[in-house]
């Protein structure tokens, strides 16, 4: 039997209170139908990248209702490791006020998608400026970081892997490489890094030469595991996300899948809560989850995060049972 762990990594940018409450009145109506093989509805994790509590407490009914959990999405410029630190602490202070990033058991804790991609400073000062940015984020309590794959200086050369980056607090972009989390073996390193299935392919020469001045076009068209508006989640890809085996080495049977948008444009509704949608999951459903071959298992971040630490520390069979194995649930899901 193999299981697929499938997140959904969303890079939530809201600028109006209209396209929070359509989140709030589609997500349950549109993915409520659906259920994993426990018969859990689809599973969204929003990395928000502001600090407003009315925006907090509107997502956390949807947190309520068991469709997710929020987590940290990092847009910084020109800092310092002393002012991120600051950030950080300020975030987890405000957000813990309304139950987020606070679990159950009183730890403050969080996971990452970095603004623009530029995590441990790999696209420069302009969008981070923190080249031991590894070692701030693992101190502040950071579990792990979810932005990659990405497209040109900012891609790791260790693809489609979840691994362990070791910081180099002298230079940027310490994450390039790491040691692959593995069964049996110890962590190591500052910082998980969680990759998803997808790579930057497809892209002419004189296109990756110049991407870094077309990072909208760029996103759009060459990250094969993003879903929006340009990019639906056609049943080819789907099994193509499959077949590029993200997994923890040694335990080849758990399969995550991890994909991303930009689910607040509201040009990229279609992808959640329309015909998109139903294409998605009708598509895992009937061919991931017959209970003989495959059994689906819809995931936060969080949660996705704590069945690798369960197959790192040696457990097998179905990981349904590891979802809060060394991360408790957010107090805003209770």
């Amino acid at each position: 039997m193999r299981h697929l762990i499938f997140l959904f990594a969303d890079h939530f940018e809201p600028r109006s209170s209209e396209a929070l409450e359509e989140w709030v009145r589609n997500y349950p109506q549109a993915l409520g139908r659906f259920g994993d093989a426990s018969g859990r509805p689809p599973r969204h994790t929003w990395f928000y990248d502001e600090d407003d509590p009315a925006v907090l407490e509107i997502m956390g009914r949807l947190c309520r209702q068991g469709f997710g959990e929020i987590e940290v999405h990092l847009h910084h410029s020109f800092d310092t490791a002393e002012g991120l630190r600051r950030r950080l602490e300020e975030r987890k202070r405000r957000w813990g006020e309304q139950g987020a990033l606070i679990t159950t058991d009183g730890r403050r804790t969080f996971g990452l998608v970095h603004g623009k991609w530029s995590l441990d400073n790999s696209r420069g000062d302009a969008h981070c400026g923190v080249n031991n940015e590894l070692t701030v984020l693992r101190e502040a309590g950071c579990y792990a970081d979810f932005t990659f794959p990405a497209w040109g200086r900012m891609q790791p050369a260790r693809k489609r892997s979840i691994y362990y980056a070791t910081d180099d607090p002298a230079a940027p972009k310490s994450y390039d490489d790491g040691v692959p989390v593995e069964a049996g073996r110890a962590a190591s390193g500052d910082l998980m890094i969680f990759e998803g299935p997808g790579r930057v392919s497809g892209v002419p020469r004189s296109f990756a030469r110049c991407g870094s001045s077309l990072p909208w076009l760029m996103d759009r068209l060459f990250l094969t595991c993003a879903v929006d508006a340009h990019l639906p989640p056609t049943h080819s890809r789907v099994d193509r996300w499959v077949n590029a085996q993200v997994s923890v080495k040694g335990r080849p049977e758990w399969v995550f899948v991890k994909v991303h948008s930009h689910g607040a444009l509201a040009e990229n509704y279609e992808s959640y809560f329309a015909e998109w949608s139903a294409m998605l999951h009708s598509h895992l459903s009937s061919r991931y989850n017959d209970g003989k071959s495959w059994r689906l298992h819809y995931a936060t971040a969080r949660e996705a995060y704590n069945i690798v630490k369960a197959a790192e520390a040696g457990h097998s069979g179905d990981p349904e049972e590891y979802r809060d194995f060394v991360i408790k649930p957010y107090q805003n899901t209770r």
